[in-house]
């Protein structure tokens, strides 16, 4: 029946919620309808009688977990913040369905060089369901699936490298924040104050953003919160390391790091010109770390392609696919403001709400690119699919504000009135 099968699915989010994944019921409906129908849309599963139903959730969420333990254990994608591209999951479910089991290793490995790829690409940010379709038919009835979900990307995007523009962005909300965060875990990046491989957990020692030139200290020089957060900034160490190096600065700590740790600053991408450590070469030092996690990025896309090269030839971009990164718009101006959007972030969940996306990216639908960083968002709104998105956007532009709205977000400028708006029209 519905209600139990609702109850099935509450149970299964909540399971993977507590591993540190938060899907919604859309979501898990949605990979349900690939495996049982083939297709993203929902017009032919009313039709689905409730035992087939019953036998498709436990297919898909099968599937989802060989999915997640694919991800996790390749990519090191390993919860939440860093699990983008969640609408190529249930692509993948219906692959692994149709295979019925864990694929070899190269077809694996090809399967998580598309999803990468769709992540940094943006290519399920707009018109999901058509994209999640237009997936589904190239891996139906075919032995070469993998190859034809990798060749409609290029076919879209054109050249599949990566280049420095693309870590240009800035905020933890950013496309490719991920993909830092899956360099440090498939890399050969060490923790900087014991000189072991964070691939190794670390006996299970979360890991924390670092950021490799202090903030306060950035703040105080003169650059502006989106330098401050810029992707180039960024490295992941465990807790205790992070709190070890505290507020100093490369040019006083670096040394110490490559004199107990020879080449642990280098297997994080840090270059090792140290003029470049000096808080004045401040943007030359991010211009060359970009290079640098641009060359490493390709490297570990190469590997998953187990010497394949066809998709990696530097290809003319075709008309209306993914074009230079866009100057980007929006940010919280201020650490006061950043505990603003905490608290009421808290305050949101306590309501029995789900939490908004701090700092979050948003993305053209159309291009892929990141365009502006919301201060708090829910694109899917606050009750998922149901509601209106929505952004709260403190002491920004009018442009950052029309951009929102021309999306189609309901935008509030006053946290009261959007405690309001809660009350009101959600609750």
């Amino acid at each position: 029946s519905l209600p139990e099968a609702r109850s099935k699915m509450k149970i299964m989010l909540q399971t993977w919620e507590r591993k540190g994944f938060q899907f919604t019921m859309d979501w898990l409906l949605r990979c349900v309808n690939t495996v049982l129908t083939g297709e993203a849309k929902f017009h032919h599963l009313h039709d689905v009688e409730a035992t087939a139903f019953d036998n498709g959730l436990g297919r898909a969420y099968k599937g989802i977990n060989q999915v997640l333990h694919m991800v996790e254990g390749r990519l090191g994608l390993d919860h939440n913040r860093v699990l983008f591209s969640k609408y190529a999951f249930p692509v993948l479910v219906r692959f692994l369905d149709q295979q019925a089991g864990m694929p070899d290793e190269r077809t694996r490995d090809k399967l998580l060089y598309w999803y990468v790829q769709t992540g940094m690409l943006g290519w399920f940010s707009g018109s999901t369901e058509t994209r999640i379709d237009s997936s589904l038919a190239d891996i139906e009835d075919v032995e070469d699936g993998e190859d034809r979900l990798i060749d409609q990307l290029q076919l879209w995007g054109g050249a599949l490298n990566i280049r420095p523009d693309h870590f240009q962005s800035w905020s933890r909300g950013a496309t490719f924040y991920p993909v830092m965060y899956l360099l440090t875990r498939m890399g050969a990046a060490r923790d900087w104050a014991s000189g072991l491989p964070i691939r190794q957990g670390l006996m299970g020692n979360p890991l924390e953003m670092h950021h490799i030139f202090p903030k306060s200290r950035l703040y105080a020089f003169g650059y502006a919160r989106p330098e401050v957060n810029a992707l180039g900034n960024f490295c992941f160490q465990t807790q205790g390391t992070n709190l070890s190096i505290s507020n100093r600065l490369p040019v006083e700590y670096f040394p110490e790091i490559e004199d107990a740790h020879p080449g642990a600053l280098a297997s994080q991408w840090i270059p090792m010109d140290e003029n470049l450590w000096d808080m004045g070469k401040y943007p030359e030092f991010l211009e060359a770390r970009r290079e640098l996690l641009a060359a490493e990025t390709n490297c570990r896309l190469a590997d998953l392609l187990h010497g394949d090269k066809r998709w990696l030839a530097i290809k003319e971009q075709m008309p209306g696919s993914v074009p230079s990164q866009a100057q980007v718009i929006g940010t919280i101006s201020s650490e006061e403001e950043e505990q603003v959007l905490i608290d009421l972030n808290i305050w949101v969940a306590e309501q029995g709400l789900a939490r908004g996306q701090m700092e979050f990216d948003y993305t053209n639908p159309e291009t892929g690119v990141q365009e502006a960083v919301f201060d708090l968002a829910w694109p899917g709104g606050l009750q998922y699919e149901l509601s209106q998105s929505v952004a709260v956007l403190l002491n920004e532009p009018g442009e950052v504000i029309a951009l929102a709205g021309n999306a189609g977000y309901r935008c509030f400028t006053d946290v009261k009135d959007f405690k309001q708006y809660v009350q009101s029209e959600i609750l």
